[in-house]
């Protein structure tokens, strides 16, 4: 009778646990969904930002990103998610080590978000003061899809990927139990941090669609959840990188060679 009661229990946690992820979620989806039509939809994409934007603008941009984050990528956190959960279930208050780390995930994708903000300014300034480089602006984007492509081909990709797949291994190995709400935490961050590592290229490519395309957004998420979670997900990553190669290579040639007659 213990058994089943547990598990009844365990099964009413995660059903609770999966709920608050799809609110979550789809709460994101909607904010993205409603900034996208409002007169702040400029803030959405590094385009619509000045290069020599303050504070306010950094942290509306890194805000719309934290919440890309939110859409995309922490669904893929799911296995992780109950992992964990099943691991705390018997603390106080499992609710709050869950959401702990979902924060720290959270707070390592936006750091990312603000590191690739600062960049996007000095790429604006290459092209300000490199006469070559704004008469070809184009390569810009070329190089980017390009760039993600040979990642796919990096052991460094799979070798996060491989941290990613194997959310019990990565708990046990970081998690003591004895500062719990500081390790949970930090399991977040550094499962982020692993999750940056086979993704980063993949989600600079929405960089540079802009944080609020949506197509773009449901399609990559979609392609970095099966690559990390499904049972055939690394299967998908060369094929990706070779579309990507060839389609970066061409646009790159489209955009330094001449068109038409000379």
């Amino acid at each position: 009778m213990l058994t089943v009661h547990a598990g009844r229990v365990r099964g009413r946690d995660r059903a609770i646990l999966f709920g608050s992820l799809a609110a979550v979620v789809a709460a994101g989806w909607t904010a993205l969904v409603l900034w996208g039509a409002s007169p702040w939809s400029a803030y959405l994409s590094h385009k619509g930002i000045a290069h020599g934007a303050g504070p306010g603008e950094t942290f509306l941009f890194v805000g719309g990103w934290t919440l890309m984050t939110v859409a995309m990528m922490l669904p893929t956190t799911w296995p992780l998610l109950t992992t964990f959960q099943a691991i705390v279930g018997r603390r106080r208050r499992p609710g709050v080590l869950v959401l702990l780390l979902a924060a720290g995930y959270l707070v390592t994708w936006s750091t990312v978000g603000l590191l690739l903000h600062s960049g996007d300014r000095l790429v604006h300034e290459a092209v300000d003061s490199i006469g070559w480089l704004g008469a070809h602006t184009g390569l810009i984007g070329a190089g980017t899809i390009l760039v993600a492509g040979i990642y796919q081909f990096a052991p460094l990709k799979y070798s996060c990927l491989d941290q990613c797949r194997s959310p019990l291994g990565f708990v046990m190995n970081h998690w003591r139990g004895k500062s719990e709400r500081r390790e949970a935490f930090m399991i977040g961050v550094r499962h982020g941090l692993f999750c940056v590592g086979c993704c980063w290229s993949l989600m600079l490519l929405m960089f540079g669609v802009g944080v609020g395309s949506l197509a773009w957004m449901f399609a990559l998420g979609t392609i970095m959840s099966i690559e990390k979670n499904a049972s055939w997900g690394k299967s998908l990553s060369r094929p990706l990188g070779i579309v990507l190669i060839g389609a970066g290579s061409t646009l790159c040639l489209a955009a330094v060679l001449p068109l038409g007659p000379v």
